[in-house]
This record gives C-alpha cells, structure tokens and sequence, in this order.
C-alpha cells in the first residue's frame, strides 16, 4: 500500500480543505464559472471543477438532485478525513453528462490557501 503523499498546488489561487488547509483544487480548474451556473451543496454555494487532489472517494450511490438523478460518491480530505463535496460518476440527463467525471467542493467547506 505504501505512503500517501499530499500534492502541493503551484498556483496564483488554491482551494483547501478549511479544518486542515491541505491543498484540494486550483482555482483554474473551476467549470462552472465558465458555465455561468450556481451549483448549490448542503452547505450553500459550491464550485465544479475538472480536478481535485489529495481526496479519498466514498461508495458510489444514486441521489435525486435539483437537476435531476445522478450516481455520486462523497469525497473527503485525504488528510483530515472531513466531506469537501462530491464527484458525479454518472448523469442520467442527457444535459447533465457533463458532469461525469467532475468534482462538486462546497464553497463552506473550503479556505483559501494562496
């Protein structure tokens, strides 16, 4: 299995986890700012993004959203262990496939770091 080891983002603007500050997404990688769309989480406002680092995913399970059914699993923080948000895994809309594959982080869940 070995170590895991956190990958530090060189970046003008850093999204991290706000318990533990540990770098999760580059600024750059948020979607849904190019979209022009307001993703909303449990906690509020949230981003999409392409990517994200140093997560561990959960079980993948279906769940009713505003836009309609999607197959999803929590991430959490590799460090602390805390939820940030989730990925979609699968839309059933064929407006929504461009989700697959991409990262929610809920705006109260984060800090910025740089």
């Amino acid at each position: 299995m070995g170590l895991a080891y956190n990958v530090y983002l060189n970046s003008k603007s850093i999204y991290g986890c706000k318990t533990c500050k540990t770098h999760l997404a580059d600024h750059d990688e948020i979607i849904s700012r190019l979209r022009l769309q307001n993703f909303r989480g449990q906690h509020g406002k949230a981003y999409l993004f392409n990517s994200v680092v140093n997560i561990q995913q959960g079980e993948a399970g279906e769940r009713n959203m505003t836009t309609g059914r999607h197959v999803v699993r929590d991430i959490f923080c590799r460090q602390c262990k805390e939820v940030v948000g989730w990925k979609y895994d699968r839309a059933y809309e064929s407006t929504e496939k461009y989700k697959e594959g991409k990262y929610i982080l809920e705006q109260e869940l984060l800090c910025k770091v740089a």
